[in-house]
Parts: structure tokens; sequence; C-alpha cells
């Protein structure tokens, strides 16, 4: 009994300082990164879900290089699901896997327009029911669109995270829960964006600023950070 005290009192502790890591984390990226909006160039829920689907394995810049002429050509769900599957690959052949995502596109948008009468439905449950929409892609247009709060777990915010230690899986999913259980809920769209900056442009995959010979920016966690995985 009392070594599964001595357990218990030892996560405890763990979870203590894990939270104020993160509430440090939170703190100190807010006032550098205060814009919490999307890259993507979306117009609304429809446009964002078309978007996000597009951006796996692109970078947002790509993505609003082709979707202007994709939404001139098929503005609402009603237009996209009754496109052609060959018009819709050309249209975003710019962009990788550009075939499955076109049959996302349109599989997503006769759903909507087949089961949630025309409108992208607004829950969790619901937006996971759209082809190519995982739970990234559900939290991130609960919080743009819906005003709700999101934990939107990308590669940028999952490799920061793995670095600082609030989690130690390299699993979405997985972080999503171990952020959630460490960061208030009201703090969560905000945290995923600054973090998401952070690693965007300067904790990044290659040559974070830790280690950068000439970094652009330095690193405002170097402090806190235990820079797992680096060497």
């Amino acid at each position: 009994m009392e070594e599964v005290a001595s357990l218990a009192a030892s996560d405890y502790a763990v979870g203590m300082q894990l939270k104020a890591l993160a509430a440090k984390v939170y703190d100190t990226l807010g006032p550098l990164w205060p814009d919490d909006k999307p890259f993507l160039a979306f117009r609304n829920a429809f446009e964002l879900v078309c978007a996000v689907a597009l951006s796996a394995q692109c970078t947002d810049e790509q993505v609003n290089k082709a979707t202007p002429g994709l939404f001139a050509s098929w503005p609402t769900p009603e237009a996209m699901a009754a496109a052609k599957l060959e018009e819709v690959e050309m249209a975003i052949r710019s962009l990788g896997f550009y075939r499955t995502k076109a049959r996302h596109l349109i599989g997503a948008a006769k759903l909507i327009e087949e089961k949630f009468a025309g409108k992208v439905p607004s829950t969790m449950e619901e937006l996971l029911e759209l082809p190519g929409v995982g739970r990234k892609t559900a939290n991130l247009v609960l919080s743009a669109c819906f005003g709700r709060p999101g934990i939107i777990v990308d590669t940028h915010v999952l490799r920061v995270c793995l670095r600082l230690g609030i989690g130690s899986k390299s699993d979405a999913t997985d972080m999503e829960k171990r952020i959630a259980s460490l960061v208030p809920e009201e703090r969560w769209t905000r945290f995923s964006y600054t973090v998401n900056r952070h690693g965007k442009f300067v904790c990044t995959a290659r040559q974070p600023a830790c280690i950068a010979k000439n970094p652009t920016a330095p690193c405002p966690l170097l402090k806190v950070c235990p820079r797992i995985g680096l060497a």
C-alpha cells in the first residue's frame, strides 16, 4: 500500500510539474503570437473543411494558391457534391495526393448535403463522419467557425510538445489528450495556435533555434525546455 501511495504521489508531482510547464509555455508564447487564426484562407466552415483536408502533406501557402480556383468553381457543398471527380482533381493537381483529396472533397460535400441539410455540422462526432476529416480538422473547424475550444495537434504542435516533454508518444490523438489534461479548456485554442507558430518559425523540424548556427530568432522557451530528442 505504501508503494502504491508513493507512486500515486510521484505521478501527481509529475502532473503538477507538467501543468506548470504548459502554463509557462502559454504565458511566454502568447504575447509573441497574438493572431489566433488559421493561416489557411477561408470564408466559411465548408471552405475551411476543404482547405484543411487539402493541407495534408502540403504547406498552407500551397493550399492557399489552389483554393481560390477550387471555390470559384464549387463554392458550396451542393456544387461540390455534383462536381466531376476528374475536374476537381485538375483543380488541385498542384497538391500532393490530389486524387485521394478530390474524392474526400466530393464525398464530404455529398454527406453534408444528404445528412446535414447542406450545412457543415458543428459537433466533433458529426464532423468526424466526413471523409478526410480527422480530429485536427474537426478541432480547427469547431474553434475557428463555431467558437468552441479546440486542441489542434498538427505536425508543429506535436513536435514542439514532444521536445518539451509534455507527451512521449508521437501520436496526435494521445498528445491531444495530454494537452487537455494539462491546459484549461478556455486556453486550448490559444495554446494550439501559439505552439503551432513556435514550431513553424522557431522550433522547426530540422534546425530549431536552440541548435541552429544562425537562428532567425532566439528560442523564448530555452530556459524551460528539456530539448528531448535534440543533441
